[in-house]
């Protein structure tokens, strides 16, 4: 084979004049390193003149020398070309993995939140300056993922946010896991409409778009019964919660299938076997990410204890609640397992247990703020306030009246803050205050008749089961 000589530079790497420098720089560094001349590097197949002007800059080298000079200088061409190291992309995704273990399996749970945390965090940076854009992405994800764990609900939606954009040119499913938590954040922060729309405009387009996507789609019709229930559209989320329960077969048990596929993904990498390693650890990731399945699943056992309580078993209702306060409890879902401790409490004061439920209550009334669950907090007062009035405390009842009206009035929950306002009328009007249980029940009408506030658009169509 004729030896390659300098060449002038090509009117094609004239217009990459950026790329081919950085090459070429790699290629003194890492020929320096190795302690090799220019000569050594190029012999057989190129001339010192050629690695010259290519450490110049001045030529782009082509596919065929890459290779060579990637070999004979003992790196991946991939790592030449962009100064990734080898299957740094394979590497970080098996870290993400184990960050993810971390959140979901961690103990406690503050020491797992703030470890995992941490690991996304290094993880998002190095993947940023890799230009390693769906790791990048995923590694924000479970951070914001962390920040919601935490209750710190404001970082959680701009890292949800950035991850989507990131993600802006992608199919819509690997977005679904960054859109969802961006409207549960939403939710917890009480901007329930919003966190509703969210939800079902992703679904409206996956559907219309033919991407029945299972995963995606369960993810996001579970994480919408939260918000139907809480605008009280009671129908659409049992709607909801049965959809995601008959997608739920369509999807493996998360936890051991990932750590199969890590497993197989460990043992191929150190046989060298980069490709199907890959391959293997992206399905573990995948399904990793699966892992809020289970408490997405409690919120479809949640739902049922909700109706059954309706329908007036309330002794099912106590189980499918309680099944659901245990899968989020084992997941130290903290702001979670309070919500359904709200509707676990009205199930014990019907069935004639009301210590029980008070007592209940009083335990997560310093889990439930304005910003922080406000929705549920306002329902505990309004369950404190019912138990206090059966107990002829109607000082105490009134008290827990109004602060759960503050509490709805600012979340926006119209459809409770109407029902509310005629209970409290209703108490007002017993003790003797008509003026006041008047301006009550006008308060409640308007909310009631305000447009808008207790309707929502068309339901989003169901996917093809």
């Amino acid at each position: 084979m004729a030896k390659k000589t300098a060449a002038e530079p090509t009117a094609e790497s004239a217009a990459e004049p950026t790329g081919q420098v950085l090459i070429g720089r790699r290629v003194l560094r890492l020929r320096t390193e190795r302690g090799l001349t220019q000569r050594a590097l190029a012999e057989p197949d190129y001339t010192a003149a050629y690695i010259s002007t290519l450490e110049a800059g001045r030529v782009k080298p082509s596919p065929t020398a890459l290779s060579y000079l990637a070999d004979r200088l003992g790196v991946d061409v991939e790592q030449l070309t962009t100064d990734r190291p080898a299957h740094l992309a394979t590497e970080l995704r098996m870290r993400l993995a184990d960050a993810r273990r971390t959140l979901c399996t961690g103990e406690p749970q503050q020491e797992a939140v703030r470890d995992a945390a941490a690991q996304y965090a290094r993880l998002a940076d190095e993947a940023r300056r890799y230009a390693l854009v769906a790791e990048q992405a995923a590694a924000l994800t479970g951070l914001a993922e962390c920040h919601t764990e935490a209750g710190e609900l404001t970082d959680a939606i701009a890292g949800f946010t950035q991850a989507e954009e990131l993600l802006a040119d992608a199919p819509l499913p690997q977005r679904v896991p960054a859109l969802r938590g961006r409207a549960v954040a939403h939710l917890l922060a009480g901007d329930l409409r919003y966190s509703c729309y969210l939800l079902e405009s992703t679904i409206d387009q996956l559907n219309a778009s033919g991407l029945h996507d299972p995963d995606a789609l369960l993810l996001l019709y579970s994480a919408v019964i939260a918000p139907y229930m809480d605008l009280g559209a009671h129908s659409r989320a049992a709607q909801a919660a049965e959809l995601a329960l008959a997608l739920a077969p369509q999807v493996a048990d998360p936890a051991l299938v990932a750590r199969l596929h890590r497993g197989v993904a460990r043992t191929l990498l150190a046989e060298g076997r980069a490709a199907e390693a890959d391959a293997s650890l992206a399905k573990a990731q995948e399904l990793y990410q699966q892992l809020m399945i289970r408490p997405e699943l409690a919120h479809c056992h949640w739902m049922r204890g909700y109706l059954r309580g309706q329908e007036g078993d309330l002794v099912q209702a106590e189980r499918e609640l309680r099944t659901a306060r245990e899968i989020l409890a084992h997941r130290r879902a903290a702001l979670y397992t309070r919500q359904i401790d709200v509707e676990l409490a009205d199930v014990l004061r019907r069935l004639g247990r009301p210590e029980e439920a008070a007592a209940l209550l009083a335990d997560l009334l310093d889990d439930l703020h304005p910003g922080h669950g406000a929705v549920h907090a306002g329902a505990a007062h309004r369950l404190l306030g019912r138990i206090a009035e059966e107990r002829a405390d109607l000082p105490a009842a009134e008290r827990h009246y109004r602060a759960a009206l503050d509490l709805l009035q600012e979340a926006g929950a119209a459809a409770d803050v109407a029902d509310l306002c005629r209970m409290l009328g209703d108490l007002l009007r017993r003790t003797g205050r008509i003026e006041d249980a008047l301006d009550v029940y006008r308060s409640g009408l308007g909310h009631q008749a305000t447009p808008g506030t207790t309707t929502l658009g068309p339901a989003p169509a169901g996917p093809p089961l």
